[in-house]
């Protein structure tokens, strides 16, 4: 079985395309989707019930805490973990597959935006994330591993509030071959929409600066934690979900 994992606070507009298209997606293998919803506010927790999803409820507001919730209820020997603004398709799934078939420890993709998204949010993108999948690391909008390495790995690292995929990554790595996909997912511009580009760069110095104590804790870390939601969802992914 392949359990996808969706971490969730307050996706009610969000969560509807996520899980079709994860319906569609997986639907060539038993799987099963386990919201973990992390102290919401809004609908999420019935939007994700009627989106055929397993929802499990923690109150951390945090990531890394949603996302081993999630591993820890899962039944499935192979471990997905998609956010709730990201948008997969059944080539992912199947590279995915493939490369865990091959001998590989884990692996993830890289990222687009289909959405229309500020111009200095589109040269950041392409050159923090041109620099970011160079050094062949994960982003936590879509990472894939085994149940047996996920385990040995650790999990996520509950200690950090922002960038936990990065050491997830690199916790994998020590156990064997991490890869990309070279299709990218399709995820949210919301962030960049939402946020000045004063805003977001001055996040991301204030972390370089303060290296790992600076993710330590959610302070100054509102450009993860704000909770802003934009009003309006985007379409769902073609094709049925059961029920």
């Amino acid at each position: 079985m392949l359990s996808f994992i969706v971490p969730a606070y307050n996706e009610e507009m969000e969560l509807p395309s996520t899980l079709s298209a994860i319906h569609v997606a997986a639907s060539s293998e038993p799987y099963e989707i386990i919201v973990v919803d992390d102290g919401s506010t809004d609908a999420t927790e019935a939007v994700a019930a009627r989106g055929g999803a397993r929802v499990v409820t923690i109150h951390r507001r945090q990531i890394a805490a949603a996302r081993n919730a999630g591993a820890r209820e899962a039944r499935g020997d192979t471990l997905f973990f998609v956010d709730a603004d990201t948008r997969i398709a059944s080539e992912h799934v199947m590279s995915a597959l493939a490369l865990l078939k091959s001998g590989c420890v884990g692996g993830g993709a890289r990222m687009e935006f289909k959405e229309e998204i500020p111009r200095w949010a589109r040269i950041f993108v392409s050159v923090f994330g041109g620099l970011y999948f160079a050094a062949n690391l994960g982003a936590g909008a879509f990472l894939f591993t085994t149940r047996g390495c996920f385990d040995r790995a650790g999990g996520f690292d509950e200690q950090y509030f922002a960038g936990e995929e990065v050491y997830f990554t690199q916790a994998l790595k020590r156990l064997g071959r991490f890869r990309l996909l070279a299709k990218p997912v399709v995820t949210s511009g919301r962030k960049l929409r939402m946020h000045s580009a004063r805003h977001v760069f001055g996040s991301l110095m204030g972390i370089m600066l303060q290296g790992k104590r600076g993710v330590r804790s959610r302070d100054k870390l509102d450009l993860w934690y704000d909770g802003k939601r934009e009003t309006k969802g985007r379409e769902p992914a073609t094709g049925t979900m059961p029920g």
